[in-house]
């Protein structure tokens, strides 16, 4: 438990002041997120994590592109994109959808990552006959809840107002502040330099409303409304000179309770598993995807 708070605190390290009137006008108009299309077949959306480019997804829209269609996002503000005005996910969720129904997506599947997979669920429990099959890959319904037992959005808010409200920092300090988070979530050097290339064109007023968004949000009890068969992909070695495997994982279970038709295994890899063990990843995928409905 140790761990999780110092992580949680270098988080929250990369947030800083919500934007004043005048940035929100300048931000105002701008898309919440930038979509490329690759592949053909039955649709899937595929959603980055924090301050990443959905350029993360590379591996795997090369693996699944001969049978799917790939819709790949980038977030608003996060690697070089327009950062949008708050409220950051709520917009990016509710364009998410305009989006499915423009496009005439039927019931697509959405692989989400940390950030990207809390979208996925948080998308699927608002319009719950929107999407298909949900993969989400080391994401949580309620971040907070996993180092503070008891925790509440309620009773969360407070401490997230107040460190968003004085966290202000310049971009080199929000590069600085991202380093020592993403060496823990990551495990090859090239790997981290990549993800770190993406840091650096992240505008931190974007990722502080990412964070304050995650922390002020809490789904664990709005999942019942889910109907898509859910695959989620645990990891815990980042943990492991902190907690147990078993304590890992049962925190990711006791989060996941009220969610039916849930399937939840552990990978033996860091945050980044698509990186970490890529044909692990592609295995669990291609065989939930094969019988979705099957746990």
């Amino acid at each position: 438990m140790k761990f999780i708070f110092k992580a949680i605190v270098l988080a929250l390290s990369l947030s800083t002041i919500h934007p004043n009137a005048a940035q929100a006008a300048e931000a105002a108009g701008k898309p919440s997120f930038a979509v490329k299309v690759t592949g053909k077949g039955a649709p899937i959306i595929l959603i980055p994590g924090l301050s990443c480019s959905g350029a993360v997804w590379d591996g795997t829209v090369e693996h699944l592109k001969d049978h799917y269609q790939c819709h790949v996002l980038t977030l608003a503000g996060f690697a070089g994109q327009p950062r949008i005005p708050a409220p950051f996910l709520e917009t990016v969720r509710n364009d998410l959808a305009a989006y499915i129904r423009d496009q005439k997506l039927d019931h697509p599947v959405i692989i989400g990552h940390s950030l990207g997979g809390f979208l996925a669920l948080w998308l699927a429990a608002h319009d719950p006959d929107l999407p298909g099959p949900l993969i989400i890959v080391d994401s949580l319904p309620f971040l907070p809840a996993s180092f503070m037992p008891g925790a509440t959005a309620e009773t969360v808010k407070p401490m997230a107002e107040q460190m968003r409200a004085g966290m202000a920092v310049t971009r080199p300090q929000f590069v600085t502040n991202s380093m020592p988070q993403v060496r823990m979530m990551v495990t090859k050097p090239a790997d981290f330099d990549r993800i770190m290339s993406w840091v650096k064109t992240t505008d931190p007023l974007a990722a502080g409303d990412a964070m304050f968004d995650l922390f002020s949000q809490d789904l664990r009890g709005d999942i019942g409304r889910i109907k898509s068969p859910t695959l989620v992909l645990g990891t815990w070695i980042a943990y492991k000179d902190y907690s147990a495997r078993e304590e890992v994982e049962g925190r990711i279970r006791t989060q996941y309770t009220q969610l039916k038709n849930c399937k939840i295994v552990m990978a033996e890899t860091r945050h980044f598993i698509m990186f970490d063990d890529p044909q692990w990843f592609y295995q669990q995928v291609d065989a939930f995807l094969a019988k979705p409905g099957r746990n």
